[in-house]
């Protein structure tokens, strides 16, 4: 497959994910739009990788991959927390700042 397929593959994954986020009302949804922009950008990282023959992609790559799963380890602890206290998970309905 040519360099030319991820990258659209990668670009088409990135715009799911932000539909995903602008579009869905819960929250751990909105996580899994957030996860697959992530993933879709570290499909960018390593095929930039391969076309200059480097690793650094790869490595940058590998941090993302670390922070992904420190964000959603932080973010299902909100969203349960939130949903412990409001009944549910819906973006719209979280006001904490404002009660």
């Amino acid at each position: 497959m040519s360099l030319t397929s991820y990258l659209v593959l990668a670009v088409i994954l990135f715009f799911i994910g932000a539909v995903i986020v602008l579009t869905r009302h819960s929250a751990v949804i909105a996580l899994m739009g957030v996860e697959l922009m992530l993933n879709s950008c570290n499909l960018m990282l390593v095929t930039f990788s391969n076309m200059h023959q480097n690793i650094e992609g790869q490595v940058m790559a590998f941090f993302v991959m670390v922070v992904a799963a420190a964000e959603v380890v932080v973010g299902l602890a909100i969203i349960v927390s939130i949903f412990r206290t409001r009944r549910s998970t819906s973006v719209d309905e979280v006001r904490l700042m404002g009660r």
